[in-house]
């Protein structure tokens, strides 16, 4: 029996679910700001550059925000959900396009176990302490990985009506907190906007030294600000609603990240903002063993008790909510590549719902797999899992931003070689507007802009690795020591370079077999 077209599986994502809002809350999910503010900002400050760590937060914001204009630009271009994967393949080639999906895959499945990690251990902390239920770390792990399992193979605008709940309470909490420490002054020592702001300070340290540590943990805080473009053929008007999105999520995560790290420097004491950071985070006698409790301090002092007791648990949803944003978004490059043939065609499959349902089983299959290992070898949820995935997963991402700016620039620059626009990935562009049509200022000045401070990001966070990861070589001491990395740091840091030498191998090697034209339809 022949099948017909109605009984053929679908291998289109449902379009029209989602709006600018919509995306921006998956994209706010994945940066976990909540998290970012109890993890990352207590060593950012304390082995950093001090008061001057909101000025970093803000300087890889406006990196980020210069990045955007270039890859919103490109939105206009390419709808694909495999974004990176489709711009970098548009701009430079099919090689290159499927090496940097291969390498941004590493990324949001490495995200995904470090949420997962952290999620765990935090979670049996905080039934341990508030109910006295003890249950192991990997447990919680899995009862959430079965979660946001079922939640990915509903509709996408399910999982974006929970994480809006989710997003608001939680970015609520650091609203309050920051309104609050700026309405009593800012403690004893009040708001010092030029301790926080200036460059001196800033850059107090220098990019080898503690300026290039904070500006690494920053970095390591805005991963996730990208997946807009993953949504674009869910979005309804993805051609505006994508570059809206993006502006919106980067422009309002940047502000929240620098208004709440001046708000906890300002309520600790600009002068005594490192020694306090050292002294709350200090558990027996290893500081920064518990980095949330600088920021729990000050929501004590500023506010009260029950803030500190409800961020506690905000910290649970706001990964909870990474955990499922994360999910959707390598889900979705595995739908991509699958459809294009970089991966096997069963990847394209979609569910009634409009779901990439084989892709989101696949990203399940491993991390359930990893976080099993992790939990059989005994393995540390915070030290191994969370710290090793979350420094693989922005060196990797870093990276592939880094060849979306070349992308950009070749794309809208490249000499059309017969006047309709052919470009590296053999398409024909003529159903496209001008390449110079965006301007200059948005297809090369900013891509190039955006692109050295990349690279300057990328440098800092391989060099500060093994104080990102925890993979530190004996004897090195992190704080002084460039690359001071152990075998297995080097290992994660190589991990996605070797991955985009895979995947460049791949797409030339099978760019030219039977599913040419699949490879090429990746691109438009």
């Amino acid at each position: 029996m022949t099948a017909t077209a109605t009984d053929a599986p679908e291998t289109s994502l449902r379009r029209g679910r989602l709006g600018v809002i919509g995306i921006v809350f998956f994209v706010i999910a994945a940066a976990s700001p909540l998290v970012g503010m109890t993890g990352a900002l207590p060593p950012a400050m304390a082995l950093g550059n001090g008061t001057g760590v909101p000025g970093a937060y803000l300087a890889v914001g406006l990196v980020l925000l210069v990045f955007s204009v270039g890859y919103s630009a490109m939105s206009h271009r390419v709808t694909n959900a495999g974004a990176f994967y489709a711009y970098v393949g548009r701009g430079l080639g099919i090689g290159p396009g499927v090496g940097s999906a291969y390498v941004s895959l590493v990324a949001y499945v490495a995200i995904q176990l470090a949420i997962f990690g952290f999620f765990g251990a935090t979670m049996k902390a905080q039934m341990e302490d508030k109910f006295s239920l003890s249950l192991s770390w990997w447990l919680w792990a899995l009862i959430a990985w079965a979660v946001v399992l079922l939640l990915s193979l509903f509709s996408v605008d399910v999982g974006a009506k929970l994480l809006g709940v989710l997003m608001l309470f939680e970015l609520a909490s650091l609203a309050l907190l920051s309104i609050a420490v700026f309405v009593r002054g800012g403690g004893k020592q009040g708001v010092d906007f030029g301790a926080s702001f200036s460059p001196s300070n800033v850059l107090s340290g220098g990019f080898t030294g503690s300026a290039g540590i904070a500006l690494a943990f920053a970095f390591a805080s805005f991963i996730g600000f990208e997946a807009t473009a993953i949504y674009g053929e869910e979005a309804r008007d993805p051609k505006r609603s994508v570059p809206r999105a993006t502006y919106l999520a980067v422009i309002v995560i940047t502000v929240l990240f620098a208004a709440t790290t001046l708000a906890v420097v300002s309520g600790l004491g600009t002068s005594t903002a490192v020694d306090q950071a050292l002294k709350l985070s200090t558990v027996d006698e290893v500081p920064l063993a518990n980095p949330a409790a600088v920021l729990y301090s000050v929501a004590t002092d500023n506010v009260g008790s029950w803030l500190a007791t409800l961020m506690s648990w905000l910290v649970l949803s706001s990964l909870f909510a990474g955990l499922l944003a994360f999910q959707n978004s390598a889900a979705r490059y595995f739908f991509a590549m699958g459809r294009s043939g970089a991966l096997p065609l069963v990847l394209e499959r979609v569910n009634r719902a409009g779901a990439p349902i084989v892709a989101s089983i696949t990203t399940a299959v491993i991390t359930g797999v990893v976080i099993v290992v992790f939990a059989v070898a005994d393995l540390d949820p915070v030290v191994k899992l969370f710290f090793w995935m979350s420094g693989l997963a922005v060196v990797a991402i870093v990276l592939v931003e880094a060849l979306v700016c070349l992308a950009v620039i070749a794309y809208f620059r490249r000499d059309s070689r017969d006047g309709r626009g052919n470009g590296a990935d053999g398409l024909d562009d003529t159903a496209d507007q001008d390449r110079s049509g965006g301007g200059v200022i948005r297809t090369v000045v900013a891509p190039v802009i955006a692109l050295i401070g990349l690279l300057i990001g990328e440098y800092l966070l391989i060099a500060r690795f093994g104080l990102l990861a925890g993979t530190v070589a004996e004897g090195k001491d992190p704080t002084k020591d460039l690359f001071a990395l152990s075998t297995v740091g080097w290992v994660l840091v190589a991990l996605p370079f070797a991955m985009f030498v895979v995947g460049l191998l791949i797409g030339l090697a099978r760019r030219n077999a039977e599913n040419a034209d699949a490879l090429r339809n990746f691109v438009s």
